[in-house]
């Protein structure tokens, strides 16, 4: 069975205001219905004249469709249902004197913001952040904190201790955002202080300040290591440590987490060469030993009782290197067991100041 033939002929058009009256059907060129009327951006409406009470939609800002009521511009939103008016998304926050939502801060920008400018360090740990705010030699930049990190910092310094620092705390709600700006293994506990690197120290003037012990690092260049070996320093009563300027790691936040506030207290002397620093040592009646596994004596039985020690350590590995060896007065070793070999440096340095130490 063929399906039914459809009519042959033009077809009637009728306008969108209803049937023609008269039977008048409008047509266009040859009798066939006027195309459907379409609006073109750039080329204005196609097609049959719109009515006189429709204004083109890329025209004035008031367009309705027939029958429907303006929509305001500024309310016109995109997903509304049709006629519906709908305004700005209920519930936005708004900024007190203005009908625009509070924009949000760009990670970007503020990822820029957080960087360290030049000569600039960011410290972290509440240990290190506590003890840079309670040194006076330490210049202070900013300081970025969590709601728990504030209220530990503010029990243990002293009342009004960011007011006489001219700080200002900035809340930190994301903890994430320290990631930004600090390394992704470190551990910051919510604490973070931008501040200039602290003014160089003079060996001459490190001495004077205290009678303790100076220990000097020959290329340990490990900055965990040398800010435990400054922790274990100011335990012990130690008067410097001296590193190498240009083997040495310099100041950073995982150097001063790892000495745990030490930094703000011993003080780290750099010296262009170690051999001569030394023999400085020396000139100032110090007995300086180095540590070497090697050695016949002791520590304990080579310290002196009525003078200054010094004590050189070096790098693991490679241990201390000829120069050294020769400008000491004495090498000495630590009594250990025959089932290590070594001890790391900052153990070792610990040991060590505690033996010095030891009536």
């Amino acid at each position: 069975m063929s399906p039914p033939r459809r009519p042959q002929g033009p077809r009637s058009f009728q306008p969108h205001g209803g049937p023609s009256q008269g039977g008048a059907s409008p047509g266009g060129p040859n009798g066939q219905p006027p195309r459907p009327r379409a609006f073109d951006g750039k080329r204005g409406w196609k097609g049959a004249a719109p009515p006189a009470d429709e204004a083109p939609r890329g025209g004035q800002p008031g367009f309705r469709a027939p029958g429907k009521s303006p929509v305001a511009p500024h309310k016109a939103r995109f997903g509304a249902k049709p006629g519906e008016e709908r305004g700005p998304r209920q519930g936005a926050p708004r900024r007190e004197g203005t009908d625009s939502p509070r924009p949000r801060p760009d990670p970007a920008a503020r990822r820029e913001e957080d960087r360290a400018p030049a000569n600039t360090i960011w410290l972290h740990g509440l240990h290190a952040v506590a003890a840079a705010i309670l040194n006076p030699r330490r210049r202070l930049r900013r300081l970025l904190l969590t709601p728990d990190a504030e209220a530990a910092l503010t029990a243990r310094l002293p009342p009004g201790s960011f007011a006489a620092r001219k700080l200002q705390p900035e809340r930190v709600e994301d903890r994430a955002r320290f990631h930004t700006f600090l390394p992704e293994d470190s551990i910051h506990q919510g604490a973070a202080l931008l501040a200039e690197p602290l003014p160089g120290v003079a060996l001459d003037d490190a001495l004077a300040a205290s009678p303790g012990p100076v220990l000097l690092l020959d290329q340990v260049t490990d900055p965990r290591n040398v800010g435990a070996i400054l922790r274990s320093a100011a335990a012990f009563g130690a008067a410097a440590v001296v590193v190498q300027d240009r083997h040495a790691p310099p100041e950073t936040g995982a150097l001063a987490r790892a000495a745990s506030g030490a930094l703000e207290i011993v003080p780290m002397v750099r010296e262009v060469n170690l051999a001569r620093a030394i023999r400085h040592l020396q000139d100032g009646g110090a007995w300086v030993m180095g540590l070497a596994g090697e050695a016949t004596r002791t520590l304990a039985e080579a310290k002196p009782s009525d003078r200054r020690v010094g004590l050189v350590l070096g790098a693991e590995g490679g241990g201390l290197r000829r120069l050294q060896r020769e400008t000491c007065d004495e090498l000495v070793r630590l009594p250990i067991g025959e089932a290590m070999e070594s001890l790391n440096v900052a153990a070792a340095a610990a040991v060590a100041l505690y033996e010095i130490g030891r009536a």
